[in-house]
């Protein structure tokens, strides 16, 4: 059984990184000839302004007294330059943002999973391609374009990563520090000849990277005051740059600049998603080689912007991030037509390198090539572009290009993902192979469906040995002739011995059939009915949020279906009612909500009123209160009220702009840490041991809560407790003799129960039952499939100082611990209904393997992180099992006495 988890396991993370295999895979493509475009550029020097998580509408809109948050922006609309909106691409981050903005491609998503702040992958930029940049802002930024240039030639400038905190008095120094330093060095450029010179020299860049408003956002709000008044300071600042710059080249009209954001923001203060607010950027440019202002009277577009903003009147250029605006310039047609004519043979060339390395990895006879874009096309394109540009028919050589691009840009994507179907088919064998055999030895171990001979281990037949290894070699054979990397011979080669083991249980295959057809046809089509409509609800709660909701009043009613209403009334009103009042969470708003400090409040006092009444509960009914019990219990009581006190003055505190304190910092640390070892404290004694749990656990949930969060954890404990009540119950209802009560029952690590009975269909319910509480656990307050549900404001009583890493995994810890509450009551159900936690385990994955994905693979965030997720729970549900088991059997004694003693 041991190996067989083992392997489990494997087979788990096996199917969980194709994913990332599959479509998690670069897109880049190296080794084709430059191209330039035979004509001089009108400018010398970029000067590029990002202010990270700006929001377009933020900056465009007047105030409440009508008058615009930044004049100098305006002016520049209004006199100077053109405008419009930069529509973004999910993820709506900071790196990927500004790959699109310098790097001229969307986010190479397998970057991610290799580094966040450096450059781990080999693109090149315009940073790369030009003579020096020059660069200021975030070491998270900045390092990414400077690490992996080639030459040196690239300058970065950053504050340190420190200055980066949420909870900080006044976090627009991030952006006058990026001011104040560019203008220093311009001013020690004058005494020095060298550095002089080489900002004279021609394709210059500025880099200006300005974190402050992105911070304000994520600490206070994009509506509160704080954020709108940074975008005054970023105004002011860009002002004064611009007036230097101008003076230190004398007017020279030789400079080009840009003003645009990375990514928006939500109201909440989050980014990630594709929210409007977070992928509606602004664009604003003018200088050499910019379009002037242009008056409009009227302007087509679907939006009420422009007559909010009071721009209809200024021609709107809306873009796409990452894309050339050609009718932003201003030059000639010529200029702009052999611009597009390089910037198509640059992705053509692109094209065909793609084509000949898929063509050399492939087999003749197997190879499929672009039908869109064969040779013939290319070349008849290229001449007929050539031909327009000669003629001076510049707009149909323009169309041509653009044209050619589309199609490259669609054979790149149809080469990129050329092996995606024959991988995925090879994992849905091996995805559907496991599933069967793990059913199949279900089946044939802890049921009554098969008997006799089916209950015998048979040796396979030679021939299907044989077959199977000829399969093996066949498919080894074909893998090596191409070429194909390593991991390709783990998806395709693994369903080869998944299905011989399959096909070894063919008697249990037939047993269960013949069993299944005793069943009354009627009573058979009700099971499925009912077993595919539990299916599909959970399928479509990974969608609809609302259908949990559903599923929880349907629970509700579970007690007059089965008449443990007449058995046990008052069990069942706990049920009902409890049921009902989790069926509230998740119509409560996933983002967008406010944070609330009075919930979190009124959660922990909840908490301490249920708790004293237990404390109360204990004493009467224990005939000795053992003294490290009621100090264990007081102890954790304290807990909870040192988190409630920690979260209200860590919020007062940063509200006044003090920052975190450091000794509330160091009690919330401390509070996590404890909350791993207390319940290994507590009693055995079922009922004690899970509420040692709830009470350790739900001080550290409360430091992790802003709002009505923090009340979920407690309403869905309460509905656990109900729940293994109910579970007996219902046990003692089939004809299961069980005497001993929910009160007076011991977890324990040594019994193994399986010799008492076998499955029963009310154990694959049982099993639903987990499977729909684990969902409701992890969509019950939000939508984790979405980046931008979470709120960075729930790890401020942690730390305020900006760490992905270490803030994700505080999220992560956040939405555990409704997860291993729930495992915790499982191994209580267990227990009470006299039943091996291997087999329910069985059948609780097989649950999630039938939870499919639907839509695109092309959001990130949305139909891939539904699949990570389900893979994921089944991974973590193995390890989590085993933690759960940890803390409902293991008992630590102080004083030197055994780790196995029972109180």
């Amino acid at each position: 059984m041991l190996l067989f988890f083992i392997l489990g396991l494997l087979v788990h993370f096996v199917f969980f990184g194709s994913i990332f295999d599959i479509y998690f895979t670069s897109p880049l493509v190296h080794g084709m000839t430059p191209q330039l475009t035979p004509l001089p550029p009108p400018a010398k020097r970029l000067v590029l302004f990002v202010a990270d998580g700006l929001r377009a509408d933020t900056l465009y809109e007047l105030d409440e007294n009508g008058n615009t948050r930044a004049p100098f922006i305006r002016n520049i609309i209004m006199h100077e330059g053109s405008w419009g909106i930069s529509h973004t691409r999910v993820p709506t981050e900071s790196r990927p943002g500004h790959v699109a903005l310098i790097a001229g491609f969307y986010e190479d998503v397998s970057a991610v999973a290799k580094g966040w702040k450096e450059n781990p992958v080999g693109f090149d930029s315009l940073i790369n391609e030009s003579r020096y940049t020059w660069s200021w802002g975030s070491p998270d930024i900045l390092t990414m374009f400077a690490k992996g240039a080639s030459g040196d030639h690239v300058y970065a400038y950053s504050y340190d990563a420190d200055n980066e905190d949420f909870g900080a008095q006044d976090v627009t120094k991030l952006d006058t520090w990026v001011f104040d330093n560019m203008k220093e060095f311009f001013h020690a450029a004058r005494n020095n000849q060298s550095l002089f010179s080489k900002l004279n020299e021609e394709k210059i860049v500025f880099f200006l990277h300005l974190l402050g408003i992105d911070t304000n956002g994520h600490a206070h709000r994009p509506t509160s005051r704080e954020y709108k008044d940074n975008i005054k300071v970023v105004d002011e600042g860009m002002k004064e740059i611009v007036s230097m710059l101008e003076d230190f080249y004398g007017n020279d009209g030789k400079t080009a600049f840009i003003f645009t954001s990375d990514h928006g923001m939500t109201d909440w203060g989050f980014h990630g998603a594709g929210h409007p607010s977070e992928t509606l950027t602004p664009f604003v440019t003018w200088g050499a080689g910019i379009k002037y202002p242009q008056r409009v009277s009227a302007q087509k577009f679907d939006d009420a912007f422009l007559k909010e903003w009071k721009l209809e009147n200024w021609k709107r250029q809306d873009i796409h991030q990452g894309i050339l605006p050609v009718d932003y310039l201003n030059n000639t047609d010529l200029f702009k037509a052999e611009s597009m004519f390089t910037n198509a043979v640059q992705i053509l060339e692109q094209f065909k390198v793609k084509m000949t390395q898929k063509k050399e990895a492939i087999l003749p006879f197997f190879f499929t090539p672009f039908k869109l874009l064969s040779e013939s096309k290319q070349l008849n394109i290229l001449r007929k572009a050539r031909s327009y540009i000669k003629q001076r028919k510049y707009d149909e050589a323009v169309s041509l290009c653009k044209e050619l691009i589309q199609l490259a840009l669609k054979g790149l994507s149809y080469y990129h993902t050329y092996d995606r179907f024959f991988l995925g088919i090879n994992v849905v064998l091996g995805f559907v192979g496991w599933t069967s055999y793990a059913s199949l030895l279900i089946i044939r171990s802890h049921s009554s469906f098969t008997r006799g001979v089916s209950k015998e281990v048979k040796k396979p037949s030679h021939l299907l040995s044989c077959s199977f290894i000829a399969v093996g070699v066949l498919v080894a054979f074909f893998l090596l002739i191409q070429d194909c990397p390593w991991t390709y011979y783990i998806y395709c080669l693994l369903p080869v011995p998944i299905w011989y083991a399959v096909l070894r249980e063919f008697q249990v295959i037939q047993d269960f059939v013949i069993s299944l057809l005793t069943f009354p046809p009627s009573q058979l089509a009700g099971y499925l009915f009912i077993f595919t409509l539990g299916i599909e609800v959970l399928v479509l709660s990974f969608f609809y949020r609302y259908m949990l909701t559903a599923g929880l009043i349907a629970f509700a009613c579970w007690p007059f279906i089965t008449q443990l209403w007449i058995r046990a009334k008052s069990i069942s009103l706990s049920w009902i009612f409890f049921s009902l009042l989790l069926a509230v969470f998740p119509l409560m708003p996933v983002v967008g909500r406010k944070p609330d400090i009075f919930l979190v409040i009124g959660a922990g006092s909840l908490v301490l009123l249920l708790s004293l009444c237990v404390l109360t509960s204990l004493i009467k009914r224990k005939d000795r209160f053992i003294n490290e019990e009621l100090l264990l219990h007081l102890f954790q009581m304290l807990s909870i009220a040192l988190s409630m006190y920690v979260v209200y003055s860590t919020h007062h505190s940063l509200l006044k702009k003090q920052g975190l304190p450091f000794l509330n910092q160091i009690i919330s640390w401390i509070i996590l840490a404890s909350s791993f070892v207390l319940p290994l404290l507590s009693p055995t004694s079922l009922f004690e041991r899970l509420f040692s749990i709830l009470l350790s656990w739900m001080s550290a949930y409360l430091l992790l809560s802003t709002g009505y969060e923090a009340l979920f954890p407690l309403v869905l404990s309460c509905l656990m407790f109900v729940w293994i009540q109910m579970e007996q119950e219902t046990l003692q209802q089939s004809g299961v003799s069980y005497r001993q009560k929910v009160t007076s029952l011991q977890f324990t690590c040594n019994l193994d129960i399986t010799q008492f009975r076998h499955l029963y269909l009310d154990d694959i319910r049982r099993a639903f039952f987990l499977v729909f509480f684990l969902v409701t656990a992890f969509f019950g307050t939000g939508n984790i499939a979405s980046v931008n549900s979470f709120d960075l404001a729930s790890v401020y009583c942690f730390l305020t100082v900006f760490s992905p890493y270490m803030m994700g995994a505080l999220m992560m810890w956040k939405i555990l611990i409704p997860f291993v509450l729930v495992m915790c009551a499982f191994e209580a159900v267990q227990l009470t209904t006299q039943l091996s936690s291997k087999s329910h385990v069985f059948i609780l994955q097989h649950f999630f393997f039938l939870v499919k994905d639907y839509g695109s693979w092309l959001e990130i965030g949305t139909s891939i992180s539904h699949y990570v997720i389900v893979m994921s729970m089944t991974i973590v549900l193995m390890l989590l099992n085993g933690l759960a088991h940890l803390l409902t059997t293991k008992k630590l004694e102080l004083y030197g006495k055994s780790k196995s003693h029972l109180i």
